[in-house]
């Protein structure tokens, strides 16, 4: 019997790479590939709306630079200047430089988008009223892009600088919703 197990072992790995011969590897199509890896860069306006006193009312102008991974994925660095307005005339406005890198990811047509940012924010103007003239900047949003336009609305909390709280002493954490609208092109 060992004879004949081994016999039926051996034809049944023939018959194996028999088939296995015939066997094609299926062609798949990859995008990335295909798809022209570069740089862009935007121009963009902001405006938006403070959700910590003392401060009320945003604007602010970037510039970004985009790297495409692929036709769904991007890279971003991001510069430009924001001034939060304060809500009471006797106040004094702060000035913001941030300084951010993100992921954008394309999640449907090729359009839509979800982006999240983090980096630095230099106080400019009104730092005497800061503790801190440097903060943590973190950026989530989504939004709409198409050859040359980008339009998204984002949410932006500077972890280190001052607010007033509903007592009205200091506390920590700024943060301001915002619409960016933008043009962009390839470089």
């Amino acid at each position: 019997m060992k004879i004949a197990g081994k016999i039926k072992t051996g034809f049944v790995l023939a018959i194996a790479m028999m088939f296995a011969n015939n066997v094609e590897a299926q062609e798949t199509t990859n995008e990335a590939t295909n798809y022209d890896q570069g740089f862009r860069l935007g121009v963009g306006a902001n405006a938006g709306y403070s959700v910590n006193d003392p401060y009320k009312l945003s604007l602010g102008a970037d510039v970004r630079g985009q790297y495409d991974l692929s036709k769904r994925y991007s890279l971003t660095l991001t510069t430009g200047y924001t001034n939060l307005f304060v809500s009471k005339a006797d106040g004094k406005d702060l000035g913001i430089i941030p300084a951010k890198a993100g992921f954008k990811a394309f999640v449907w047509n090729d359009q839509f988008y979800v982006m999240g940012e983090a980096g630095a924010a230099f106080a400019t103007s009104n730092v005497e009223n800061t503790r801190d003239k440097t903060s943590l900047l973190l950026s989530p949003s989504i939004g709409y892009a198409t050859k040359y336009i980008d339009i998204s609305l984002n949410y932006t909390h500077y972890n280190h600088f001052d607010r007033l709280n509903n007592n009205g002493s200091l506390g920590r954490g700024v943060g301001q919703v915002g619409v960016r609208l933008a043009y962009g092109f390839e470089l």
